[in-house]
């Protein structure tokens, strides 16, 4: 039989296909392209007449601003580079440039923010600029944040506007209070005024923005301004952006209009309000389902995680009871008991790995009574099996870290049995976090430290390189970058480095453990331990934790006091050598044995980055030239030893009082002579 007549190639191949799709359509719903990222799956609800979807349409389409031309292209991205670079002779020829590049992007500020090359210089002169160059570049992205906010690059330049904006509320408050700025108001619009105004601009497209990729960023910026949250906690900055943010460095750091601090900022009374608007904007909008949805949304779960933090710290335990708070929407039976609604969303988030982290804020912040309910109605009935999730453990964590003395007792019975489990699969951070919560609660570590012999060994040097698990062979002959890169890829590493300081710092049969370990490991083993990147943390930890090491200082400082120019030279290894000095506090001729094998080695010392740390930390220099003053130094007896900088100060003092007492004398010689001279005239005049 002939074969079809067709046509070669892949393009004809892909017209057939299409052909064939468009005669017999897929019950696929199609893919929409306008605010795709904010279509979210949520449970079907009967109440809502069969929707299972919630879409959050878009405000419009983002407005083109226009395109620098080519010659100014060049010009901003050369001064860019300028400032990065910081050249300058003085000051002033900085503040001319500056002032300059002001000048140049006068009317062109749209175009700059929105450009993915010049970007990064608004950024920089935003982060430069004086309180009156805020104000006027704030009113000039007024009636535009919407679409900016939504932008790639101009979502960036809205958030270094809004943080650095916000100390200047705060001191413009002041001034208002003390009475020094009664013209403020009348002279130049306010810092409160235009983040009010911002406010309103924003309300009506709150639910879009909080699922906005970009615009989500922005919009947690303006939250934590309004509520006066320290700009500078780590918690807030994890919060604010993510760890792939280019962080902008500024050439000179003394002319920047405020410095970020971790102490709570005072704001107008105006933002309290503004702040709870916008909240309840949000949450007003949406039901129970559309926000149990958002939880598990990639974008939208970090907003919910501030606005659940601020509701319980901003406005007190009464929101807990509110039933138009994001706490109850998400929780809405009370109590949260199993077999409810709310359990069930509970349970589902805690293996959630995006809708945990929700969890983890509400189990930290919620009110005392409320975290009781919820640890005592959901979460103690499962405490192994939460143990040894990869995901719902850190919820656990969490949760841990609020027990009273006799819920972490019986918290510690039932996860002990899981140890080996958990060992085995890596999970020794709930153990560390039962390690350092039995000793804040001052709970016997006793079952847990025979629950943790049990599963790393008996011999105490085997069961210290499991514990670390230390793979020296492999990395011996590596390089720095090369040992790097292993435990980066590695992070359990790291946390098995984190058990066993923590266990350091147990007095007790935990801390025994661990200096056995030590003990028992051959020098060969023990110097290979020193130059790990995460066991070295543990070694340290052993010479500085406590007073109450003393006899195992004095048995393992010997020991490594022979190993010190191995030790000097290596990057991680010269880290231990600077904590020989703290663990050698009461062993003052250890001391002198240490600095005596530096001395002799000066010259391979001063030739490497390391040995020039340590021979500075351990000051060698005041060892060769004031050997005396060493020694007591090195007995502590350091009283009535005046340092080189307070000799020079008494040297300059002395002079100077020199100087005023010469200068007094010879005052007085020339007031007597014109005394003198006086008399004279007035005795010839009588004569």
């Amino acid at each position: 039989m002939p074969k079809e007549h067709k046509k070669r190639g892949r393009r004809e191949e892909k017209k057939r296909k299409r052909g064939q799709e468009d005669e017999f359509p897929t019950s696929k719903r199609p893919k929409s392209n306008k605010g795709s990222e904010a279509d979210i799956i949520v449970d079907h609800d009967p109440h809502h007449n069969g929707a299972d979807y919630l879409s959050l349409e878009a405000p419009g389409e983002i407005p083109f601003y226009g395109l620098l031309d080519e010659e100014e292209q060049e010009y901003f991205k050369r001064a860019d580079t300028i400032l990065e670079l910081n050249q300058f002779n003085d000051a002033e020829e900085w503040e001319l440039f500056l002032a300059n590049v002001y000048q140049e992007a006068s009317g062109k500020e749209l175009k700059i923010a929105s450009s993915q090359s010049c970007s990064r210089l608004m950024e920089r002169l935003i982060l430069m600029s004086t309180p009156e160059q805020l104000k006027v570049l704030f009113r000039t992205f007024s009636g535009h944040f919407l679409n900016l906010a939504q932008h790639r690059f101009a979502s960036h330049c809205c958030e270094a506007l809004f943080l650095q904006a916000a100390p200047l509320v705060t001191k413009e408050s002041k001034e208002l209070t003390r009475g020094k700025a009664r013209g403020l108001a009348e002279e130049s619009t306010t810092a409160e005024s235009l983040f009010l105004n911002l406010t309103k601009e924003l309300e009506q497209n709150l639910g879009y923005l909080m699922t906005d990729r970009f615009a989500s960023h922005t919009l947690r910026v303006l939250l934590v301004v309004l509520s006066g949250r320290p700009l500078a906690d780590a918690h807030t900055t994890t919060l604010l952006q993510s760890k792939k943010k280019e962080n902008i460095k500024l050439p000179s750091p003394e002319t920047t209009s405020s410095s970020f601090s971790n102490s709570t900022r005072t704001v107008p009374a105006s933002f309290p309000a503004a702040l709870d608007r916008m909240m309840k904007g949000i949450v007003a909008g949406l039901d129970t389902n559309n926000l149990r949805a958002l939880a598990s949304h990639p974008v939208a779960n970090p907003l919910l995680q501030l606005l659940l933090d601020i509701e319980f710290g901003q406005f007190g335990k009464s929101k807990a009871k509110d039933l138009s708070s994001l706490f109850r929407k998400l929780l809405p039976d009370d109590p949260p008991r199993e077999g409810t609604e709310s359990a069930s969303f509970f349970n589902a988030m805690l293996y959630d790995a995006i809708g945990s982290r929700l969890m983890e804020v509400l189990l930290t912040n919620s009110p005392g009574k409320t975290f009781k309910v919820l640890y005592q109605n959901l979460l103690r009935d499962r405490l192994p099996s939460l143990a040894k999730n990869e995901t719902a453990s850190y919820v656990l964590i969490k949760a841990l870290g609020r027990l009273n003395k006799e819920d972490l007792q019986q918290a510690v019975e039932e996860i002990c049995p899981q140890t080996q489990l958990l060992v085995d699969r890596s999970r020794t951070s709930v153990i560390r976090c039962l390690v350092e919560r039995c000793q804040v609660r001052e709970v016997d570590p006793g079952p847990l430290a025979i629950s943790l012999k049990e599963a790393y060994g008996q011999q105490p040097a085997e069961r210290l390189s499991k514990m670390l698990q230390t793979s020296l062979a492999a990395t011996e002959t590596m390089s720095e970058e090369g040992r790097k890169n292993v435990e980066n890829q590695d992070p359990t590493k790291a946390h098995a480095s984190l058990l066993a300081q923590s266990m350091l710092e147990a007095p007790g049969p935990l801390r025994d453990m661990v200096t056995e370990g030590i003990l028992a490991m051959d020098n060969s083993i023990l110097l290979q331990l020193a130059k790990d990147r995460s066991a070295t943390r543990v070694l340290q930890k052993s010479l500085t934790c406590s007073s109450d090491t003393a006899r195992y200082r004095r048995m393992i400082m010997p020991r490594l006091a022979a190993m010190t120019v191995d030790l000097t030279t290596d990057p991680v290894g010269s880290h231990v050598v600077d904590a020989f000095w703290t663990g050698s506090e009461s062993l003052p001729f250890i001391r002198e044995k240490i600095a005596q094998h530096l001395i002799e080695h000066e010259a391979t010392l001063r030739d490497s980055i390391p040995g020039r740390a340590v021979w500075r930390n351990w000051k060698m220099d005041m060892y060769k030239t004031k050997r005396r003053d060493w020694v007591l130094d090195a007995k502590g007896q350091t009283a009535g030893i005046k340092t080189g900088i307070e000799l020079a100060r008494e040297r300059y003092a002395a002079q100077k009082q020199g100087g005023q007492t010469k200068g007094r004398g010879q005052g007085q010689r020339i007031a007597s002579t014109i005394r003198t001279g006086a008399n004279a005239v007035v005795t010839a005049g009588q004569g």
